[in-house]
Protein backbone atom coordinates (compact mmCIF):
# COMPACT_ATOMS: atom_id res chain seq x y z
CA UNK A 1 0.00 0.00 0.00
CA UNK A 2 1.24 3.47 -0.77
CA UNK A 3 1.05 6.63 1.30
CA UNK A 4 0.05 10.15 0.49
CA UNK A 5 2.76 12.45 -0.83
CA UNK A 6 4.26 14.64 1.82
CA UNK A 7 3.25 12.45 4.76
CA UNK A 8 5.95 11.46 7.22
CA UNK A 9 6.89 7.81 7.48
CA UNK A 10 6.13 6.65 11.02
CA UNK A 11 7.37 3.60 12.85
CA UNK A 12 4.94 1.66 15.02
CA UNK A 13 6.21 -0.02 18.17
CA UNK A 14 3.82 -2.93 18.64
CA UNK A 15 5.18 -3.57 22.12
CA UNK A 16 4.03 -0.26 23.58
CA UNK A 17 0.88 -1.01 25.60
CA UNK A 18 -0.74 2.24 24.47
CA UNK A 19 -0.17 1.45 20.79
CA UNK A 20 -3.57 1.27 19.13
CA UNK A 21 -2.60 -1.33 16.55
CA UNK A 22 -0.57 -3.67 18.75
CA UNK A 23 -1.34 -7.38 18.27
CA UNK A 24 -0.64 -7.94 21.97
CA UNK A 25 -2.56 -7.63 25.21
CA UNK A 26 -0.45 -6.38 28.13
CA UNK A 27 -0.64 -7.38 31.78
CA UNK A 28 1.27 -6.41 34.89
CA UNK A 29 2.78 -9.35 36.73
CA UNK A 30 0.14 -8.94 39.44
CA UNK A 31 -2.74 -9.04 36.97
CA UNK A 32 -1.17 -11.97 35.12
CA UNK A 33 -0.90 -13.92 38.39
CA UNK A 34 -4.70 -13.86 38.77
CA UNK A 35 -5.09 -16.08 35.70
CA UNK A 36 -3.64 -19.08 37.51
CA UNK A 37 -7.19 -19.78 38.81
CA UNK A 38 -7.11 -23.18 40.50
CA UNK A 39 -3.85 -24.35 38.88
CA UNK A 40 -2.03 -26.26 41.64
CA UNK A 41 1.52 -25.44 42.68
CA UNK A 42 3.31 -28.76 42.23
CA UNK A 43 6.90 -27.62 42.80
CA UNK A 44 8.73 -27.14 46.07
CA UNK A 45 11.25 -24.43 46.92
CA UNK A 46 14.07 -26.99 46.83
CA UNK A 47 13.03 -28.12 43.35
CA UNK A 48 12.95 -24.56 42.05
CA UNK A 49 16.41 -24.00 43.51
CA UNK A 50 17.65 -27.08 41.63
CA UNK A 51 16.06 -26.00 38.36
CA UNK A 52 17.23 -22.39 38.22
CA UNK A 53 20.46 -21.33 36.56
CA UNK A 54 23.49 -19.75 38.19
CA UNK A 55 22.82 -16.19 39.35
CA UNK A 56 19.07 -16.54 38.65
CA UNK A 57 17.08 -15.79 41.83
CA UNK A 58 13.73 -17.17 40.59
CA UNK A 59 11.89 -18.61 43.58
CA UNK A 60 8.59 -20.28 44.45
CA UNK A 61 6.79 -16.93 44.63
CA UNK A 62 7.84 -16.15 41.05
CA UNK A 63 6.49 -19.54 40.01
CA UNK A 64 3.16 -18.59 41.60
CA UNK A 65 3.12 -15.13 40.00
CA UNK A 66 4.14 -16.06 36.46
CA UNK A 67 4.52 -19.75 35.71
CA UNK A 68 1.22 -21.15 36.99
CA UNK A 69 -0.76 -18.87 34.67
CA UNK A 70 1.58 -19.86 31.83
CA UNK A 71 0.94 -23.51 32.63
CA UNK A 72 -2.82 -22.97 32.54
CA UNK A 73 -2.60 -21.05 29.25
CA UNK A 74 -0.45 -23.73 27.61
CA UNK A 75 -2.82 -26.43 28.85
CA UNK A 76 -5.63 -24.69 26.97
CA UNK A 77 -3.50 -24.48 23.81
CA UNK A 78 -2.50 -28.15 23.99
CA UNK A 79 -6.10 -29.23 24.50
CA UNK A 80 -7.22 -27.09 21.55
CA UNK A 81 -4.46 -28.59 19.41
CA UNK A 82 -5.56 -32.12 20.33
CA UNK A 83 -9.18 -31.28 19.51
CA UNK A 84 -8.14 -29.89 16.12
CA UNK A 85 -6.17 -33.06 15.47
CA UNK A 86 -9.28 -35.17 16.19
CA UNK A 87 -11.38 -32.99 13.91
CA UNK A 88 -8.87 -33.36 11.10
CA UNK A 89 -9.01 -37.12 11.51
CA UNK A 90 -12.76 -36.93 10.95
CA UNK A 91 -12.22 -34.61 7.99
CA UNK A 92 -9.77 -37.02 6.36
CA UNK A 93 -11.83 -40.05 7.41
CA UNK A 94 -8.67 -41.60 8.80
CA UNK A 95 -7.83 -43.54 11.96
CA UNK A 96 -4.15 -44.08 11.26
CA UNK A 97 -2.45 -40.67 11.41
CA UNK A 98 0.19 -40.21 14.11
CA UNK A 99 -0.56 -37.46 16.64
CA UNK A 100 2.21 -34.89 16.48
CA UNK A 101 3.88 -33.37 19.55
CA UNK A 102 3.06 -29.83 20.68
CA UNK A 103 6.28 -27.79 20.34
CA UNK A 104 7.02 -24.73 22.47
CA UNK A 105 9.88 -22.44 21.39
CA UNK A 106 11.68 -20.28 23.96
CA UNK A 107 13.93 -17.43 22.74
CA UNK A 108 15.86 -14.52 24.23
CA UNK A 109 19.33 -13.17 24.90
CA UNK A 110 22.14 -14.89 26.75
CA UNK A 111 21.95 -14.46 30.54
CA UNK A 112 18.25 -13.50 30.45
CA UNK A 113 16.98 -16.70 32.07
CA UNK A 114 15.80 -18.88 29.16
CA UNK A 115 17.18 -22.08 30.67
CA UNK A 116 15.48 -21.52 34.01
CA UNK A 117 12.18 -20.76 32.30
CA UNK A 118 12.46 -23.88 30.14
CA UNK A 119 13.31 -26.20 33.03
CA UNK A 120 10.64 -24.86 35.40
CA UNK A 121 8.04 -24.97 32.65
CA UNK A 122 8.98 -28.55 31.77
CA UNK A 123 8.48 -29.67 35.36
CA UNK A 124 5.11 -27.93 35.66
CA UNK A 125 3.83 -29.37 32.37
CA UNK A 126 5.00 -32.88 33.28
CA UNK A 127 2.87 -32.69 36.44
CA UNK A 128 -0.41 -31.92 34.71
CA UNK A 129 -3.18 -34.40 35.67
CA UNK A 130 -2.84 -36.03 32.23
CA UNK A 131 0.88 -36.72 32.96
CA UNK A 132 2.13 -35.79 29.48
CA UNK A 133 5.59 -36.80 28.35
CA UNK A 134 7.58 -33.55 28.12
CA UNK A 135 11.10 -33.27 26.71
CA UNK A 136 13.48 -30.30 26.60
CA UNK A 137 16.14 -29.67 23.96
CA UNK A 138 18.40 -26.63 23.58
CA UNK A 139 19.93 -25.39 20.34
CA UNK A 140 23.45 -25.49 21.80
CA UNK A 141 23.97 -29.02 20.52
CA UNK A 142 23.22 -27.83 16.99
CA UNK A 143 26.12 -25.38 17.00
CA UNK A 144 28.80 -26.27 14.51
CA UNK A 145 31.79 -27.94 16.24
CA UNK A 146 34.58 -25.59 17.31
CA UNK A 147 36.93 -27.11 14.71
CA UNK A 148 34.49 -26.14 11.96
CA UNK A 149 33.88 -22.69 13.42
CA UNK A 150 37.63 -22.08 13.68
CA UNK A 151 38.23 -23.27 10.11
CA UNK A 152 35.50 -20.95 8.81
CA UNK A 153 36.57 -18.00 10.97
CA UNK A 154 33.35 -18.04 13.00
CA UNK A 155 34.57 -18.56 16.57
CA UNK A 156 33.95 -14.87 17.29
CA UNK A 157 30.45 -15.32 15.83
CA UNK A 158 29.52 -18.31 17.97
CA UNK A 159 25.83 -18.02 18.81
CA UNK A 160 25.08 -15.96 15.70
CA UNK A 161 22.69 -17.61 13.21
CA UNK A 162 25.50 -18.66 10.85
CA UNK A 163 27.20 -20.69 13.61
CA UNK A 164 24.38 -23.28 13.74
CA UNK A 165 23.73 -26.33 11.60
CA UNK A 166 20.29 -25.08 10.58
CA UNK A 167 19.73 -28.07 8.32
CA UNK A 168 20.19 -30.43 11.26
CA UNK A 169 17.74 -28.38 13.36
CA UNK A 170 15.12 -28.47 10.61
CA UNK A 171 15.55 -32.23 10.09
CA UNK A 172 15.21 -32.83 13.82
CA UNK A 173 12.07 -30.71 14.24
CA UNK A 174 10.56 -32.10 11.06
CA UNK A 175 11.01 -35.63 12.42
CA UNK A 176 9.49 -34.64 15.76
CA UNK A 177 6.46 -33.09 14.05
CA UNK A 178 6.09 -36.17 11.86
CA UNK A 179 5.83 -38.31 14.98
CA UNK A 180 8.98 -40.27 14.17
CA UNK A 181 10.48 -42.34 17.02
CA UNK A 182 13.92 -41.91 18.55
CA UNK A 183 14.94 -38.59 17.01
CA UNK A 184 18.52 -37.70 18.00
CA UNK A 185 19.70 -34.27 19.12
CA UNK A 186 23.45 -33.56 19.54
CA UNK A 187 24.73 -32.90 23.05
CA UNK A 188 26.72 -29.80 23.96
CA UNK A 189 29.21 -29.46 26.82
CA UNK A 190 29.35 -26.07 28.50
CA UNK A 191 32.53 -27.27 30.21
CA UNK A 192 34.46 -27.83 26.99
CA UNK A 193 32.41 -25.21 25.11
CA UNK A 194 31.88 -27.62 22.24
CA UNK A 195 29.58 -30.26 20.79
CA UNK A 196 30.31 -33.69 22.28
CA UNK A 197 31.33 -36.01 19.39
CA UNK A 198 29.09 -39.05 18.98
CA UNK A 199 26.76 -38.27 21.89
CA UNK A 200 23.06 -37.59 21.43
CA UNK A 201 19.86 -37.11 23.40
CA UNK A 202 17.15 -39.43 22.09
CA UNK A 203 13.66 -37.93 21.89
CA UNK A 204 10.97 -40.55 21.43
CA UNK A 205 7.58 -39.10 20.48
CA UNK A 206 6.90 -36.76 23.40
CA UNK A 207 3.51 -35.15 23.95
CA UNK A 208 5.24 -31.79 24.36
CA UNK A 209 8.71 -30.64 23.30
CA UNK A 210 10.29 -27.46 24.63
CA UNK A 211 12.91 -26.14 22.20
CA UNK A 212 15.05 -23.41 23.73
CA UNK A 213 17.69 -21.18 22.15
CA UNK A 214 18.66 -17.58 21.50
CA UNK A 215 17.81 -17.60 17.79
CA UNK A 216 14.88 -20.01 17.51
CA UNK A 217 12.57 -17.25 16.21
CA UNK A 218 15.09 -16.19 13.55
CA UNK A 219 13.85 -15.77 9.98
CA UNK A 220 15.85 -16.24 6.79
CA UNK A 221 16.15 -14.34 3.53
CA UNK A 222 13.22 -15.03 1.24
CA UNK A 223 13.90 -16.37 -2.27
CA UNK A 224 12.84 -14.43 -5.32
CA UNK A 225 11.27 -17.49 -6.97
CA UNK A 226 8.66 -18.09 -4.28
CA UNK A 227 9.97 -21.48 -3.20
CA UNK A 228 9.33 -22.51 0.38
CA UNK A 229 11.96 -21.45 2.90
CA UNK A 230 11.37 -23.24 6.22
CA UNK A 231 12.08 -21.36 9.43
CA UNK A 232 12.78 -23.15 12.71
CA UNK A 233 9.71 -21.43 14.18
CA UNK A 234 7.49 -22.94 11.46
CA UNK A 235 7.43 -26.08 13.62
CA UNK A 236 6.35 -24.27 16.80
CA UNK A 237 2.82 -24.38 18.16
CA UNK A 238 3.58 -21.68 20.73
CA UNK A 239 6.56 -19.36 21.23
CA UNK A 240 7.87 -17.45 24.24
CA UNK A 241 10.42 -14.61 24.29
CA UNK A 242 12.23 -13.73 27.52
CA UNK A 243 12.86 -9.99 27.46
CA UNK A 244 14.72 -7.45 29.62
CA UNK A 245 16.30 -4.01 29.19
CA UNK A 246 19.70 -4.14 27.53
CA UNK A 247 21.47 -2.63 30.52
CA UNK A 248 20.12 -5.34 32.84
CA UNK A 249 21.13 -8.17 30.51
CA UNK A 250 24.59 -6.61 30.34
CA UNK A 251 24.81 -6.57 34.12
CA UNK A 252 23.55 -10.15 34.43
CA UNK A 253 26.01 -11.40 31.81
CA UNK A 254 29.06 -9.85 33.47
CA UNK A 255 27.94 -10.97 36.95
CA UNK A 256 27.45 -14.51 35.70
CA UNK A 257 30.87 -14.52 34.04
CA UNK A 258 32.48 -13.43 37.30
CA UNK A 259 30.58 -16.11 39.24
CA UNK A 260 31.65 -18.78 36.76
CA UNK A 261 35.23 -17.57 37.14
CA UNK A 262 34.99 -18.60 40.79
CA UNK A 263 33.26 -21.93 40.07
CA UNK A 264 33.06 -23.80 36.74
CA UNK A 265 36.03 -22.02 35.16
CA UNK A 266 38.32 -23.42 37.88
CA UNK A 267 37.95 -26.91 36.37
CA UNK A 268 41.17 -27.57 34.39
CA UNK A 269 39.02 -29.10 31.62
CA UNK A 270 37.00 -25.93 31.20
CA UNK A 271 37.43 -24.06 27.91
CA UNK A 272 37.52 -20.86 29.99
CA UNK A 273 39.92 -22.15 32.66
CA UNK A 274 42.50 -19.51 31.72
CA UNK A 275 40.16 -16.79 32.96
CA UNK A 276 39.99 -18.25 36.46
CA UNK A 277 43.62 -17.36 37.16
CA UNK A 278 43.41 -13.75 36.01
CA UNK A 279 43.14 -10.86 38.47
CA UNK A 280 39.55 -9.77 38.99
CA UNK A 281 39.98 -6.48 37.11
CA UNK A 282 41.39 -8.22 34.03
CA UNK A 283 38.66 -10.89 34.11
CA UNK A 284 35.96 -8.24 34.31
CA UNK A 285 37.53 -6.39 31.38
CA UNK A 286 37.38 -9.59 29.30
CA UNK A 287 33.73 -10.12 30.30
CA UNK A 288 32.91 -6.59 29.17
CA UNK A 289 34.70 -7.17 25.85
CA UNK A 290 32.87 -10.44 25.24
CA UNK A 291 29.58 -8.70 25.94
CA UNK A 292 30.27 -5.70 23.71
CA UNK A 293 31.94 -7.46 20.79
CA UNK A 294 29.83 -10.62 20.61
CA UNK A 295 26.72 -10.88 22.75
CA UNK A 296 25.49 -7.29 22.46
CA UNK A 297 25.92 -7.38 18.68
CA UNK A 298 24.03 -10.66 18.47
CA UNK A 299 21.25 -9.27 20.65
CA UNK A 300 20.81 -6.13 18.57
CA UNK A 301 21.29 -7.70 15.13
CA UNK A 302 19.61 -11.08 15.47
CA UNK A 303 17.80 -11.80 18.74
CA UNK A 304 15.85 -8.67 19.66
CA UNK A 305 14.42 -8.23 16.13
CA UNK A 306 12.65 -11.60 16.57
CA UNK A 307 10.80 -10.51 19.72
CA UNK A 308 7.60 -9.38 17.91
CA UNK A 309 7.25 -12.89 16.43
CA UNK A 310 6.58 -14.46 19.85
CA UNK A 311 3.15 -15.47 21.13
CA UNK A 312 4.09 -14.58 24.72
CA UNK A 313 6.68 -12.07 25.93
CA UNK A 314 7.91 -12.06 29.53
CA UNK A 315 9.49 -8.69 30.33
CA UNK A 316 11.89 -8.85 33.25
CA UNK A 317 13.04 -6.07 35.53
CA UNK A 318 15.58 -5.98 38.32
CA UNK A 319 16.35 -9.20 40.19
CA UNK A 320 15.28 -11.28 37.17
CA UNK A 321 11.62 -10.89 38.15
CA UNK A 322 8.95 -10.57 35.46
CA UNK A 323 7.25 -7.19 35.57
CA UNK A 324 5.01 -7.34 32.50
CA UNK A 325 3.51 -10.00 30.25
CA UNK A 326 2.49 -9.46 26.62
CA UNK A 327 0.18 -12.06 25.07
CA UNK A 328 -0.58 -12.11 21.36
CA UNK A 329 -4.26 -11.61 20.58
CA UNK A 330 -6.16 -14.40 18.86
Amino acid sequence: MGRKAGTEKTLMDQLVPAERYSPYRFFSAEDWAKFRADTPLTLTEDEVRRLRSLNDPVNLEEVRRIYLSMSRLLSAHVEASQLLFQQRQVFFDSDHAVKTPFIIGIAGSVAVGKSTTARVLKELLTRWPSSPKVDLITTDGFLLPNAVLSHEGLMERKGFPESYDVGAILRFLSGIKAGLPNMRAPIYSHLTYDVVPGEFAVIDRPDILIFEGINVLQTRDLPRDGKAVPFVSDFFDFSIYIDAPEELIHEWYVDRFMRLRETAFRDPNSFFHRYSTLPEVEARTIAEELWTNINLKNLRENILPTRPRADLILRKGTNHLVQEVALRKL
